[in-house]
């Protein structure tokens, strides 16, 4: 049987002057350098085998998704199940010395990081994504699929392909980066972590 990849994309740089936790809110666009980064995501895609591109339907991921599929060739699919992690604290400055996380009204939703008590679990963010790439192996098997998603989503599956607990203190996963599956039927027997947008 022949080898199926999937890639999973974290969307580029959003423009947030105000520092916002912007999480599902609608209305964040990609940064003139966010737009760079799609761009330069999309190069390496070029001259590859993809069959299937889909999206977050947020406009950070849809962004980067279009110069992918200029250059795989492949209408962008929208799916609700690579959508940023539900968070608490979304709509707040969570940065520097003006963080809205000082304020101790907001204490009683860190109680529990290991699940995390302020926003969606960690295992439920992994069971939608690993739906959302067992789903791409098998529309895009023996070729390769492309999702573009979100750092915690991404990481959740990282984490699964290397056998580590969900709950983490640290992540790896870049703006514009590339987290690629290899997948030989049902199972991993590969994985690889690119940043192409690195120079950017």
């Amino acid at each position: 049987m022949a080898r199926t990849t999937v890639h999973l994309v974290r969307h580029g740089e959003v423009y947030n002057p105000k520092k916002i936790l912007y999480g599902r809110m609608p209305g964040y666009h990609l940064s003139s350098r966010g737009s760079s980064m799609a761009v330069a995501a999309s190069k390496f895609f070029r001259g590859r085998d993809v069959t299937y591109l889909a999206a977050s339907p947020l406009e950070r991921a849809q962004e980067t998704a279009r110069p992918i599929a200029e250059v795989t060739g492949c209408e962008v699919q929208t799916r609700e199940d690579i959508l940023e992690a539900g968070n608490t604290f979304e709509g707040l400055r969570t940065k520097g010395w003006r963080s809205q996380l000082i304020n101790p009204v907001r204490w009683r939703h860190m109680t529990n990081p290991l699940e995390p008590s302020w926003g969606e679990p960690y295992q439920e963010i992994f069971q939608r994504m690993w739906g959302a790439v067992e789903d791409a192996r098998d529309t895009a098997e023996g070729h390769e699929a492309v999702l573009v998603s979100h750092q915690l989503p991404i990481v959740m599956v990282q984490r699964h392909v290397q056998g580590k607990p969900l709950a983490h203190a640290s992540r790896n996963c870049d703006l514009a980066s590339v987290t690629s599956l290899v997948f030989d039927g049902g199972d991993v027997v590969d994985w690889a972590y690119t940043t192409p947008a690195q120079h950017i």
